[in-house]
């Protein structure tokens, strides 16, 4: 679940924007109930098929781009090797603690690119910011090169994304063993929705507008210079 496209969001228009959250979101909880309730499956039969859809197109992602980032990598390991263990222990509770434990292997690996000086998230807040401009490429690496707020803002991004990734799969997890399963099928589509919110809205005032403030003073100083 990482944008990680060279589009413009302009560009991209409603239906590419809103299908990864259709596929990742509403297919596995729809599934999830019509598989359980709608021809009588079992819980952890009826979570491992409900997971297949969004698996499969992460890993046609990474085949159509024909490369893989480090944080896409790294969901797509945690999410295997989470699934893996769920099945073999047969636990419907382990199968959805596995995804609050790939929250947390995410989020402790964003703090950890932060605090190794290459935050992770960058790779899909660039797009967003560049917009497939050259001049503004440009100006990103100027920035990136010689300016330490802008860093500082870029760094801020992902330790933002890190500790709400990690605050998530607190709130999971303990759902998890303390609601019952049918409540925590949706509920945790609830906590995730608004702990991405949460994050999108964090990030986007300490990290994302300081730094397009600073891109389009960037801009504006090197076509003064070619004046």
């Amino acid at each position: 679940m990482v944008p990680a496209k060279d589009i413009a969001p302009e560009a991209a228009g409603p239906r590419p924007r809103f299908l990864p959250l259709i596929v990742d979101v509403v297919v596995p909880v729809g599934s999830y109930y019509l598989l359980k309730n709608g021809f009588g499956m079992g819980t952890v039969a009826a979570l491992g098929w409900s997971s297949v859809v969004p698996a499969v197109r992460t890993v046609w992602g990474v085949v159509k781009e024909r490369r893989v980032n480090a944080l896409a990598g790294l969901i797509l390991f945690v999410n295997v090797v989470g699934l893996s263990l769920s099945l073999v222990a047969g636990d419907p509770r382990l199968m959805m603690a596995k995804d609050s434990g790939a929250s947390s292997a995410v989020g402790i690996g964003v703090l950890l690119s932060v605090k190794w000086g290459r935050p992770m998230m960058t790779q899909g807040m660039k797009p967003f910011l560049v917009k497939g401009d050259a001049a503004r490429a440009a100006a990103w690496d100027r920035l990136a090169a010689g300016s330490e707020p802008f860093r500082k803002a870029e760094r801020t991004f992902s330790l933002v994304w890190g500790v709400v990734l990690l605050g998530e799969c607190v709130a999971r997890v303990v759902g998890v063993y303390t609601l019952p399963i049918d409540t925590m099928v949706w509920l945790g589509t609830v906590v995730m929705v608004a702990s991405m919110t949460l994050a999108f809205l964090v990030s986007g005032r300490f990290a994302v507008v300081p730094m397009e403030k600073m891109l389009e003073r960037e801009l504006a100083a090197g076509a003064g210079s070619d004046r």
